[in-house]
């Protein structure tokens, strides 16, 4: 399936957060002039009552309410959009991530029904980020989010980049959606910075001490990351000469100024970790802060398919 004709789906269940994430993909489809695919995965009882209905012999399907609602609130708005509805059975990541197989993108909100309110991502949100087959768009709730437009608007787009272990997609996908919306892209790059002295306790031996920066050391460090940084840039700007490019190094860790800075921004990309041995998929720290804390929607993007 080609980029232009490849959906993006929203994941919905019926609650304010779904509803938020699916009024950000309908804006994402609009401007990608890609299908949107409303995806909703039935609960557990409505699953077990249609296989006992059906196992009964032939029988009306039981109407899915939320689907049906969510078309009858989407269908005067999708303006032309072509909109398709999907009612899912089985579990619900298992069940998001087959219905997001070859799309664009999949957008979920921060929360659904179930889980505590003083949660900021819910456990599927989660389990999605480490496996979805596609960028992953988290949409925060109302209390963490000002805005829902996806233009210029919205304000600009942040990338997480760590010059060695980011890869080429999660770049390229923060350059081209910075492009599409025609606002700038800040990238974000973190250097190390040893531990203060004051901060080991019970150090076995002075030799294990870790002596304070001193500030010639920092200020290496911090040019030696931006030298990388432009380095791994390089290559995306020449080939996406149009976006403006703002570079930043911060101390110890991206997340915070990540999040600190989508308080204005339209849109967080980073990275999800490649397969580690054990056959899992990993999100990094960087992720899951900004998953958490971020202001604005978050995309995790995953690496391309190892051979």
């Amino acid at each position: 399936m080609s980029e232009d004709s490849a959906a993006v789906v929203a994941g919905v269940d019926g609650s304010e957060h779904s509803r938020r994430a699916l009024e950000w993909a309908l804006h994402a489809a609009r401007s990608l002039g890609a299908p949107l695919t409303v995806a909703h995965v039935r609960p557990d009882a409505l699953q077990l009552g249609s296989a006992r209905i059906a196992s009964l012999g032939p029988a009306p399907e039981i109407p899915d309410t939320v689907v049906d609602a969510l078309a009858a609130e989407v269908g005067p708005r999708a303006e032309g959009l072509d909109v398709r509805y999907a009612s899912l059975d089985g579990s619900v990541v298992d069940a998001l991530v087959g219905a997001a197989a070859g799309a664009q993108l999949l957008v979920i909100g921060s929360r659904g029904r179930g889980g505590f309110k003083s949660l900021l991502l819910g456990s599927t949100g989660r389990a999605l980020a480490a496996s979805a087959p596609c960028p992953l768009v988290v949409v925060p709730h109302e209390a963490r989010a000002a805005s829902l437009d996806t233009g210029a608007e919205a304000g600009r787009v942040l990338l997480g980049l760590h010059p060695d272990e980011t890869p080429d997609e999660v770049v390229d996908f923060a350059f081209r959606t910075a492009r599409r919306r025609g606002v700038a892209l800040e990238v974000v790059t973190a250097y190390p910075v040893p531990p203060s002295p004051a901060l080991l306790i019970g150090a076995p031996a002075p030799a294990m001490q870790i002596p304070p920066p001193l500030p010639d050391e920092t200020n290496e460090l911090a040019d030696t990351t931006g030298r990388h940084q432009e380095e791994r840039l390089r290559p995306f700007a020449e080939r996406y000469p149009d976006v403006e490019v703002s570079r930043a190094v911060t101390p110890a860790d991206a997340a915070g100024r990540l999040v600190e800075d989508s308080k204005e921004a339209g849109l967080v990309v980073v990275g999800r970790h490649r397969r580690h041995r054990v056959e899992t998929l990993l999100v990094g720290s960087v992720a899951h802060a900004v998953l958490h804390h971020a202001s604005c929607p978050v995309a995790i993007v995953p690496p391309a398919p190892q051979p």
